[in-house]
């Protein structure tokens, strides 16, 4: 048990891994991470009773990830929800401005920047599971390091932004609030840079209770200082949007506190070092991959929303659309816990050597996610001729949105799959792979087929809701396809390659032997 836990290959960590230092509390309980490699590998039991006991091992280990990853994205959703309705209080244009803003400018931000802390999560995942805990802090700083300087053109964008709106069709009215309401979420921008890597490190070593209490507390917190600065002080929706960032900070500096003080990240954090520069366009290129890879499927559905409004009966096609996104919105959610939640295992276990485990493990994370999508699916469609009410007033709009929630139900059932196979993919590295299976899947059928459907065969915004739900089909099938018959003993050595290659470049920039 102690060569698990100490490694030849690490250099500079070496005393910190003996094993008379118990490994640090924030990993998955050695008992749980050996015992199911243990068990999998047992030939003396029958097939029936290992996978009884697997599943128990691996639904313990998900849980306690996916159920506060949840919970941290379904906050950080209500944050800028609580931001969106406080700013449509006061008045329509207020409300537009703040929409147009929001998924607009901040969605293309938040996208980018997510994509690109996800690079830090692959490597740090790996490197944990690997025991090379030295390395996790400076990935993070690294990626905190070109995600900054990613945020300086971003700001730019944010700065420019009235001009921008304009030039794509906006009125002037609404682009010039809607300017202002984003001047408001450049600080938010630099939160970014330094928030993704912070979870993405935290999650990589399982700490993701005190990420979900920080943000809770942050979002009680938001709402009472928005109220104040919004309809006490008055300062519209430029105090609106400014106290969104001052709350994102708020997350940062508290989980920077976390990090530093806490016993749980005493072998991860040294401190900062000049290490972060070192590397960088190799870390940059991997970046770029994650960022192509999430930003082209947070987009998509954008794209629905803005074919749509090039309809006939643009009106009843945006409303109905509007709260059908709204529901799938919140669903996602939940996907994208299980998305971090099956990243973390995935990269652990593939950086521990562990290949029956990682396998194990992704049948276990997509099938509950999959059975958690149906069930809500299911749900929702017991509810079609009602849910809208929830809202939006009126019959045409509950009318509407009926017809759709066949097409809402097919999308979540493919989004309880998807975004975890994702996961998985990030876990391993495949970024790059996947980035061309969704230009392939999305943009070169999804979208030109959802175009055809709605406007060349009139079936109006069920037609391009149907094409692009082609698109989305068969990008999961392709990823289920290649996860299932992925060899992962080779998954393994792949993952042994890329830690010691980074490692080598890591030592060899910082000067060393």
């Amino acid at each position: 048990m102690a060569g698990a836990v100490e490694s030849d290959n690490n250099v500079s960590s070496n005393k910190l891994q003996s094993p008379l230092l118990v490994p640090p509390p924030a990993s998955p309980p050695e008992s749980d991470v050996y015992e199911l490699e243990s068990i999998l590998s047992d030939e003396s039991l029958p097939w029936g009773a290992r996978m009884r006991a697997a599943t128990a091992v691996e639904m313990r280990l998900l849980v306690r990830l996916a159920a506060p990853a949840v919970l941290v994205y379904m906050i950080n959703y209500l944050m800028s929800m609580s931001t969106q309705i406080m700013s449509g209080h006061l008045g329509t244009l207020e409300l537009a401005a703040a929409s147009l803003g929001n998924t607009g400018i901040q969605m293309f931000a938040y996208g980018l920047m997510l994509g690109m802390g996800s690079a830090v999560e692959t490597l740090c995942g790996q490197a944990y599971g690997a025991n090379k805990f030295e390395m996790l802090g400076i990935y993070m700083q690294r990626s905190v390091v070109l995600l900054m300087a990613t945020a300086v053109p971003l700001a730019l964008i944010y700065i420019y932004s009235g001009s921008i709106l304009i030039l794509l069709g906006e009125s002037h009215e609404i682009a010039r609030a809607a300017s202002i309401f984003v001047y408001g979420l450049i600080p938010q921008i630099f939160a970014y840079a330094v928030n993704f890597p912070i979870q993405k490190f935290m999650q990589a070593q399982s700490i993701m209770a005190p990420s979900a209490y920080i943000s809770a507390a942050t979002l009680a917190l938001h709402v009472v200082l928005s109220y104040l600065v919004v309809y006490k002080f008055g300062l519209g929706i430029l105090g609106a949007s400014l106290t969104l960032s001052v709350s994102w900070w708020i997350i940062v500096v508290a989980q920077m506190v976390y990090i530093a003080t806490s016993s749980r990240c005493r072998l991860t954090w040294n401190g900062f070092s000049m290490q972060a520069f070192s590397g960088l366009p190799q870390f940059f290129k991997l970046s770029i991959a994650s960022a192509v890879m999430l930003c082209l499927e947070t987009w998509y559905f954008q794209i629905l929303v803005l074919i749509a409004g090039l309809l006939k009966d643009p009106e009843m096609a945006l409303a109905s659309l509007s709260v059908c996104m709204t529901i799938s919105g919140w669903v996602i959610m939940i996907s994208f816990g299980f998305n971090a939640a099956a990243s973390v295992r995935v990269s652990n276990e593939l950086g521990a050597g562990n290949a029956k485990s990682a396998a194990f493990s992704v049948v276990v994370v997509t099938t509950l996610s999959f059975v958690l999508a149906v069930a809500i699916s299911v749900v929702i469609l017991l509810c079609r001729d009602y849910i809208s009410y929830i809202y939006a007033d009126g019959e045409d709009v509950a009318a509407a949105v009926s017809k759709l929630t066949p097409l809402l139900a097919i999308t979540l059932i493919l989004n309880g799959v998807q975004p975890v196979l994702s996961g998985v993919a990030v876990g391993c590295g495949w970024q790059a792979f996947v980035a061309y299976v969704n230009v392939g899947c999305y943009y070169v059928v999804g979208i030109p087929l959802g175009c055809l459907l709605g406007f060349y065969f009139d079936l109006g915004a069920a037609g391009i809701w149907s094409g692009m739900i082609g698109g989305t089909l068969m990008q999961t099938v392709i990823l289920l396809w290649v996860t299932f018959r992925t060899n992962w003993q080779k998954e393994v050595h792949e993952a042994t390659k890329r830690l010691h290659k980074w490692e080598e470049k890591t030592h060899l920039l910082a000067g060393e032997e």
